[in-house]
């Protein structure tokens, strides 16, 4: 698999308008599989009819999935017109309904998707067939586009600084983290806690498959501008934040050596910054006349040694937690490799 860096996906991708690089499948790909497609909504009664009518036609033996979070507008009656399957979820924000979703549903391939009408519904089956033939668990829509207005500048940077700050943590395979559209497998839904509860879930995504070390692509695909009278859901500052506190909590919670070594290395210095000058004094005086400044150096190194004690448990900690899902994840079979149920 050829990984690639996390740069701005119209930096290193063809550019719109290009094919995907991947050949059209000669024959449905989703004949003799379970594939749904998972559509999160939120007040996208203009876009929805549009989307799920694409997806309809791209892969017409699957089942299209719905799932409206507390739409006050036309959403549901929109998508039940064009044909699918609706659902609700109340817990607002799109980590929850993503929960949900793989909660409810069994199937062998996910194609989860914004419901905005931006991504490409053509490129699902070339997505589908790579998934199955590379026995893959996960590949990522990289956006393609030359409109400014499908994907501004603020998402595009932000997108980039993100990306970049998950790869030199958890690994260089993702050039483009933030996609709203990917294929999945089941036993990659099956391991999967889904924790985050907003627009953080493509963070978590991403995360949970590097680290199981899961076997996974990226390919490039055509981004559109959104439908006239659609609006983005997303907020770049908020919602920003909200994605960089999760990856704060996943460096945590996944690399707790890390995190409380650099918690105990801060503590660490700033003691020594303040004890040096005591220490220089005691060397020459004998004696140490700013007590409460070295009570609090000897308590800034004793928080130190704490984080990181707390880091060498947590790890171990941590590596029993990853080893339960990886065990969980080797339970469930590749998608057209069933397990066997008599002698070889």
């Amino acid at each position: 698999m050829t990984l690639r860096s996390p740069r701005t996906p119209s930096d290193t991708l063809p550019s719109a308008g290009s094919e995907p690089d991947l050949a059209p499948p000669s024959h449905p790909p989703e004949a003799g599989l379970r594939v749904v497609a998972l559509i999160p909504l939120l007040h996208a009664d203009v876009a929805i009819g549009h989307g799920a009518g694409h997806f309809r036609a791209a892969l017409p033996l699957a089942t299209i999935y719905v799932y409206d979070n507390n739409s006050s507008d036309r959403t549901i009656e929109v998508a039940a017109a064009a044909g699918a399957v609706v659902r609700t979820e109340q817990l607002q924000g799109k980590g929850n309904v993503v929960r949900r979703m793989f909660a409810d549903i069994d199937a062998d391939v996910y194609v989860l998707v914004d419901g905005d009408d931006t991504y490409d519904a053509a490129s699902a089956p070339a997505l589908i067939e790579k998934l199955v033939a590379s026995n893959l668990d996960m590949v990522n829509a990289a956006r393609v586009t030359d409109i400014e207005s499908a994907y501004r500048p603020g998402h595009r940077f932000g997108n980039v600084m993100l990306t970049r700050l998950v790869a030199m943590t958890f690994g260089d395979r993702i050039g483009d983290m933030l996609s709203g559209y990917r294929i999945l497998s089941r036993r990659f839904i099956k391991s999967f806690p889904a924790l985050a509860g907003g627009f953080e879930i493509e963070t978590e995504l991403t995360v949970h498959a590097l680290e199981l070390r899961m076997p996974i692509a990226e390919v490039p695909t055509p981004y559109k501008d959104r439908p006239t009278g659609s609006s983005s859901k997303l907020r770049t500052f908020r919602d920003g934040f909200q994605i960089l506190r999760m990856i704060v909590v996943l460096v945590k919670e996944e690399r707790p050596l890390q995190f409380f070594s650099a918690v105990a290395g801060a503590f660490a210095l700033t003691a020594v910054v303040l004890a040096w000058p005591l220490m220089i004094t005691y060397l020459e005086t004998g004696l140490v006349p700013r007590f409460p400044t070295a009570i609090l150096a000897s308590g800034l190194m004793v928080l130190a040694s704490l984080s990181l004690v707390c880091g060498l448990i947590l790890d171990t900690v941590t590596r029993g937690r990853r080893e339960m899902k990886r065990m969980q994840y080797l339970s469930v079979p590749a998608p057209g490799h069933e397990p066997r149920t008599g002698p070889a």
